[in-house]
């Protein structure tokens, strides 16, 4: 079972990509279309790479290693530094120092 489905991505807006004047050729294999001069990210994939994602992050704290948690845009500061407090872990919500 998923961690997260199709249907609540699509319902974030997950599947809007950048313009296509400006995109990374790395990121073809998950471009699922383009519609109006923005890609559509493929969802199937989406959800297979959240799951893999979700899984290392469990053997890595299983295992006693600790996550750092990013987010330096204003709408996720709060909530990074409440989940990263709560479960113990480090989190990075202001301006990232180089050399960190």
């Amino acid at each position: 079972m998923s961690v997260i489905s199709m249907k609540q991505l699509l319902e974030a807006g997950v599947h809007f990509g950048h313009q296509t004047r400006r995109w990374n050729p790395k990121m073809k294999p998950y471009i699922y279309t383009e519609r109006n001069g923005i890609y559509i990210i493929d969802l199937q994939k989406s959800v297979g790479m959240v799951d893999d994602a979700y899984n290392a992050v469990v053997d890595i704290v299983k295992d006693g290693g600790k996550i750092l948690f990013v987010g330096t845009k204003k709408q996720a500061q709060d909530a990074i530094a409440t989940e990263a407090t709560r479960c113990g872990m480090y989190y990075v919500n202001e301006r990232w120092l180089g050399g960190m």
